[in-house]
């Protein structure tokens, strides 16, 4: 299966716009904001105790809800940017438990870092990395989390193919994540606002499950939220981006024995 969207020297245009946005800009000129929380399944009783600037605003799906995180599990966000998805887990693992977040973006490590230290979430660490290439040994993982960010990843199977590594058997995936449901036309797969907004590198659903079986994946589930298009659309107003991507929950279970 081809690889979808982004070109591998997009990565450095990325990196710059969520460096601003950890610093205050708005993300890509585009409409992502901080009350998307309220919109994609953030309860505010999970929200109690974690610290406001943790929510970026740009999620597009709340993995910690489908996750089933137990206490005592080990725990690793893809491109945890401020925090908030690590620190909900944090609440569902309890002491016993650990947290990782991983982000390439240094200005979004110093960010949740912070918000880590001003909250007292002592079970949760933020390590500089790209998702492609985790900084974590092999099979020491119960659970990866990832919301709306390997949209982004120039190397799709690749973060797949990693995840994989990094899961104990048995260990699951559950991401939140836009994905392509109408091609994309090639402007907007070129658009750099539309790129770095987690827009134009969505990834077809058909692609996404070759690349989950390609990297050895079981119990592989991709749901679609039809109603996720009416906040996409306040993304990028006018573009009719949202006729062609969705967000959706992506689930998948490394197997507790290697196929023969």
């Amino acid at each position: 299966m081809t690889q979808t969207a982004v070109e591998p020297q997009t990565r450095d245009t990325v990196r710059e716009a969520y460096a601003k946005l950890a610093q205050g800009a708005r993300c890509c000129d585009t409409s992502i904001n901080p009350v998307m929380s309220e919109r994609v399944d953030y309860g505010t009783d999970q929200l109690a105790g974690v610290p406001i600037e943790a929510d970026m605003g740009v999620g597009c799906g709340n993995p910690t809800a489908m996750a089933g995180l137990k206490p005592g599990d080990t725990v690793l966000d893809l491109g945890s940017g401020g925090g908030l998805d690590c620190f909900l887990a944090a609440k569902a693992v309890g002491p016993e438990g650990r947290v990782i977040g991983v982000d390439m973006t240094p200005e979004m490590i110093s960010k949740a870092r912070a918000n880590a230290a001003k909250a007292d979430f002592g079970n949760v660490e933020f390590r500089l990395g790209e998702i492609e290439h985790l900084p974590v040994a092999d099979g020491t993982v119960d659970v990866i989390l990832s919301n709306c960010v390997i949209n982004l990843s120039p190397s799709k199977a690749q973060v797949f193919s990693d995840a994989y590594r990094a899961l104990k058997p048995g260990g699951r995936l559950h991401v939140s994540d836009v994905v392509e449901t109408d091609p994309l036309p090639d402007h907007m797969k070129t658009d750099q606002r539309l790129i770095c907004g987690c827009m134009g590198g969505a990834a077809s659903v058909g692609a996404l499950f070759d690349w989950l079986e390609t990297a050895g994946f079981s119990d592989i589930a991709i749901d679609v939220s039809e109603a996720s298009r009416t906040f996409i659309a306040e993304w990028a107003p006018g573009t009719g981006v949202e006729n062609h991507i969705a967000s959706a929950a992506i689930t998948a279970t490394k197997p507790t024995e290697n196929p023969a």
